[in-house]
């Protein structure tokens, strides 16, 4: 039973370190937050951390055909999470710059396409299996085959619940600015991270086309 715990806390920790680093998510977290509330953001994060979690399963598990399918197709799944986020940021671009303190919160059909945006995104990019089999492997963690399917069952859930964890802080904490964002200011972060967006399209277009030479 400690064993289990310590691998749930050490998944927790991979899930944070995952998750933290600032990229389209985050900057997507943040805006949909200030925009449409914390619900809006903290849905946001967990689309990624749902895929994750599901990248991470399969590589815990060494689901070999799964694992060669997704990285074969690599290129096209790729390519269409470039489409993905390039929509995004032109329909982050032209959202209107409501007042946060007197638009309503985001409603059920929002938070619902919010999550499937950034599960579809983070879907998109198979080379995350390989990831967190490295993270794993360094770890002296291993996969199921090794450690037993019960303790790759707790890093899994260990990195899911770190990464939730993640999520709840930064929105939660964009949260309590939204009271001082004015319609002007919101603007100015729509446009701000549309271009943000953006530039890590361009990035991974660029890493796309270098590879596929």
């Amino acid at each position: 039973m400690n064993d289990l715990i310590s691998d749930l806390l050490r998944g927790a920790i991979i899930g944070v370190s995952i998750a933290a680093p600032v990229g389209p998510i985050g900057i997507l977290c943040i805006r949909r937050t200030l925009a449409s509330g914390m619900a809006a953001g903290f849905c946001t994060g967990l689309g990624a951390a749902v895929a994750d979690a599901v990248y991470a399963a399969i590589g815990a598990l060494g689901i070999t055909a799964v694992t060669t399918w997704l990285i074969g197709n690599g290129t096209p799944l790729r390519a269409a999470g470039i489409g993905l986020l390039l929509w995004i940021a032109w329909s982050t671009w032209r959202s209107p710059a409501r007042d946060p303190n007197e638009s309503n919160d985001a409603g059920a059909s929002s938070l619902l396409g919010a999550f499937a945006q950034t599960f579809a995104l983070t879907m998109a990019n198979p080379m995350t299996i390989i990831s967190f089999a490295a993270i794993f492997a360094g770890s002296g963690l291993g996969m199921a085959k090794a450690v037993g399917l019960d303790h790759a069952a707790a890093l899994v859930c260990g990195a899911f619940v770190g990464s939730l964890a993640w999520w709840l802080i930064l929105s939660g904490s964009v949260a309590h600015l939204r009271g001082r964002i004015t319609p002007g200011t919101l603007g100015l972060i729509n446009k701000l991270s549309a271009l943000i967006l953006l530039g890590f399209a361009a990035w991974m277009a660029s890493e796309l086309l270098a590879n596929w030479r």
